[in-house]
């Protein structure tokens, strides 16, 4: 089942055939199974993300659970609904609950691919990273990460930075492959989970400095006036 899901490769890096990616296409209720028999992940489980909003605009992202940059927006119980998880159908989505056995760190897609080069080329042992289609990339980390997240920003002098740069810990979600994201497209895999990691991710500490920089490197690209960018 290795190849359950496909690959994605962003920028310079493989981007798996289309037909390939058909080939290898699995429900929710497949990778649910995979995730909990194989990796021994808990997941939670909802209903299919809506298509589009009126006029075929992509349906907001905005999520009913009032948190900032939702990782997994209108696709989890909402506090205080009662709402519970459900046997997933062929076309719901799948949930990781993060803050079990592993928080996420959430960053900009085009930050996340550089610091991903990087850490690789340094030899540094990255975990599974997610790709979901709302241009952002979310690297699997130890659980408590976000606990202890404004600590290790200020024991690397990041601490005063406005990064663009969050970290989804207990009682949060992020949405797991095959989920579509509603108007938007599926979930995908960039790092898949593997025998060494999927029980094991990587201390936040091995990946937090060069996220941390690369984060920091795009907003100061971003607010460059015009003439020098170019």
């Amino acid at each position: 089942m290795d190849n359950l899901f496909g690959e994605l490769r962003l920028g310079h890096l493989r981007l798996a055939p289309l037909g390939a990616r058909r080939r290898t296409k699995v429900t929710a209720s497949q990778a649910a199974a995979e995730y909990t028999g194989r990796w021994g992940w808990a997941v939670a489980t909802g209903d299919p993300a809506t298509g589009a909003s009126a006029g075929g605009a992509p349906a907001p992202t905005r999520c009913p659970c009032g948190a900032h940059r939702c990782a997994a927006p209108g696709l989890h119980p909402v506090p205080g609904t009662g709402s519970r998880a459900r046997a997933v159908g062929a076309e719901g989505s799948v949930l990781f609950p993060t803050g079990r056995a592993f928080d996420v760190l959430d960053v900009p897609e085009q930050a996340g691919l550089q610091a991903l080069v990087r850490l690789e080329r340094m030899g540094t042992q990255v975990g599974p990273v997610l790709a979901p289609p709302t241009g952002r990339l979310q690297f699997l980390v130890a659980a408590g990460t976000a606990r202890r997240l404004p600590d290790l920003l200020y024991r690397m002098g990041w601490d005063d930075a406005a990064l663009d740069l969050a970290c989804h810990g207990e009682g949060g979600y992020v949405a797991a492959p095959p989920t579509v994201l509603g108007g938007l497209g599926p979930v995908r895999w960039l790092r898949r989970p593997t025998r060494d990691n999927a029980g094991c991710p990587p201390e936040a500490r091995l990946l937090l400095g060069t996220l941390a920089y690369a984060c920091h490197r795009s907003r100061e690209r971003t607010a460059e006036p015009a003439w020098i960018a170019s």
